[in-house]
């Protein structure tokens, strides 16, 4: 790979441009190299472990991971170099999905961060960052000192320079995730996962082995080129092919990752996909089984199902905004056992509160085999409603549109826990701009699919001539 320059060709290269364009709410993400460099990477590293010794004037290590991205290794040095030039060692995991990450922070009582941009296009970086003990850090926790501090003078030296080490996690992460199910209770069923060439291929096989599930791989090459479909697998389209071989095998359960692998879909032994608030939901239940009473979070643009589901197996639940690093503080003041969201992300409070996909996809078998029926069968009683899934809208003016939204629906039960959510009665929807992208993100929920299209289309016009 051609090494990464800083570019200095115009003022919208200066680091200040960069890294407001890159430092978002929960994460950091940006084009490589026009927006995210080597240069910026070694900014960066000091200014994470200036900000994490403000944070904790006893922090002396700092984890570092990297996804399978081209450009990771080059950031990835980079970083640790400035990281190191302000004094802080350097624990490097290597090869790390982000679910590694956020394992390691919690065992070595540290704080870290992981170079991935997600289910982001191949050109793009990025970086996931914890406080020790795997502790959320977002924008207004962290991220934005984190960004002062980077456009500041660089650090004072400290006499020694930090230093470096290796560690291999891989072996212990995957006892870890094993650690949550019974193992003599799973069954032996057939799983094909398409980890999209992502850091799934590393971690679900080591979390496989020895279960006795019966598991075939999708594109298992470790490529951050992503050659056979974007790593995004709440976009449909992106699941085709494990649709096609879940139809092809008479496999039992398709699991379908993203990029950092801290995010997982199923599909049913029919090829059917599940949703996202469906499996919060199986997952809930099961949580609530060893934890009667427990809290439950669910995200703002969840399925109803979820909610009822925690209820008639007696818990509490308690709707959240969306986003990682917000749901990680609210499971921490809360106390709950567990958080789903439609995107695929769910968390568990014996995980360090962190989400894991991997860790889902075999709490969800030993749902699976526990009932002893097929996934479709186990299914049926959460696919109460039809919907609309995450329909993206680009448009000049987020604000205005959902202002506009808004008054159109005023007669209506709304609330802005998180974007609009507009409550129609035996519909609903939740309108909100995107953390991580320029676009207005639409759920929508009715009672039949035919309603759900209605609406749809009805909403959608409406979106389009506010635009």
């Amino acid at each position: 790979m051609p090494e990464l320059v800083t570019t200095t060709a115009g003022p919208a290269e200066a680091p200040e441009a960069r890294l407001a364009a890159i430092v978002r709410a929960n994460d950091i993400r940006g084009r490589v190299p026009e927006q995210f460099d080597t240069a910026l990477a070694r900014r960066l590293g000091g200014a994470f472990a200036a900000f994490f010794r403000e944070d904790d004037p006893g922090t002396t290590e700092l984890i570092v991971g990297r996804d399978m991205r081209l450009s990771g290794a080059q950031l990835a040095e980079a970083f640790c170099a400035g990281a190191r030039s302000a004094g802080l060692d350097v624990v490097d995991l290597g090869l790390a999905s982000t679910d590694m990450l956020y394992f390691a922070s919690g065992c070595f009582g540290a704080p870290g961060v992981v170079f991935t941009a997600s289910h982001n296009p191949a050109d793009d970086n990025g970086i996931k960052a914890c406080r020790a003990g795997a502790r959320p850090l977002s924008g207004d926790r962290g991220l934005a000192r984190v960004r002062e501090l980077a456009l500041a003078a660089p650090p004072k030296l400290l006499p020694s320079e930090g230093g470096h080490r290796r560690v291999d996690l891989l072996d212990a992460f995957a006892d870890h995730v094993r650690s949550f199910v019974a193992a003599a209770r799973l069954a032996p069923l057939r799983v094909v996962a398409d980890v999209a060439n992502g850091m799934g291929a590393l971690v679900v096989p080591a979390v496989f082995a020895g279960l006795p599930p019966a598991l075939e791989l999708l594109y298992e090459e470790l490529d951050g080129s992503f050659p056979n479909h974007p790593p995004d697998p709440l976009q449909g389209a992106n699941l085709a092919d494990l649709r096609e071989r879940v139809r092809e095998v008479g496999t039992d359960v398709g699991l379908a990752f993203d990029g950092d692998a801290d995010r997982v879909f199923f599909v049913d032994e029919t090829a059917r996909p599940l949703s996202g608030s469906v499996v919060a939901a199986l997952l809930a239940t099961a949580v609530l089984r060893r934890r009667p009473g427990a809290l439950i979070l669910y995200n703002a643009a969840c399925s109803r199902v979820v909610p009822e589901a925690v209820a008639e197996a007696g818990g509490r639940s308690l709707r959240t905004r969306v986003g990682h690093s917000l749901i990680k503080q609210q499971m921490a003041e809360t106390g709950a056992a567990f958080a789903g969201e439609h995107s695929g992300h769910y968390y568990f409070a014996e995980n360090h509160n962190s989400d894991s996909g991997v860790l889902a996809a075999v709490a969800l078998l030993e749902e699976v085999s526990r009932a002893g029926v097929p996934l479709s069968e186990l299914r049926r009683p959460y696919d109460r409603y039809a919907a609309s899934g995450e329909v993206n809208f680009t448009v000049d003016d987020p604000a205005a549109v959902t202002e506009a939204l808004a008054q159109r629906y005023r007669r209506h039960r709304q609330d802005r826990l998180d974007g609009l959510t507009v409550d129609c009665g035996d519909w609903w929807f939740n309108l909100r701009p995107s953390n991580t992208e320029p676009l207005l993100r639409l759920n929508l929920e009715a009672a039949t699919p035919a309603d759900c299209d209605r609406y749809l289309a009805s909403l959608r016009a409406k979106i389009q001539s506010c635009s």
